[in-house]
């Protein structure tokens, strides 16, 4: 009897040792192991065509001209793009 016993720790021990392998397999492949939430998606960054930062297209300062939009880092970089063309 207790040997029975051992044997299904035993057994249940290396099911659970298992399906940890699985969930990291699928992890480095990646899917979502264990039923966790993917990555929400990335935000898009735009590039400041005065200074070059990259910024958030949702939340920074843009200037329409024709069919282009340009983004901006700040106040100052819209200025001085606005002066040069």
């Amino acid at each position: 009897m207790t040997r029975l016993v051992l044997l299904a720790i035993l057994l249940m021990l290396m099911a659970w040792a298992f399906w940890r392998l699985m969930d990291g397999v699928i992890a480095a492949m990646g899917g979502s192991p264990g039923g966790r939430r993917a990555q929400p998606p990335g935000v898009k960054l735009v590039r400041d065509p005065v200074c070059g930062t990259y910024v958030a297209a949702g939340s920074s300062l843009s200037l329409t001209r024709g069919a282009t939009t340009h983004y901006f880092c700040s106040e100052r970089c819209r200025g001085e793009f606005t002066t040069r063309r």
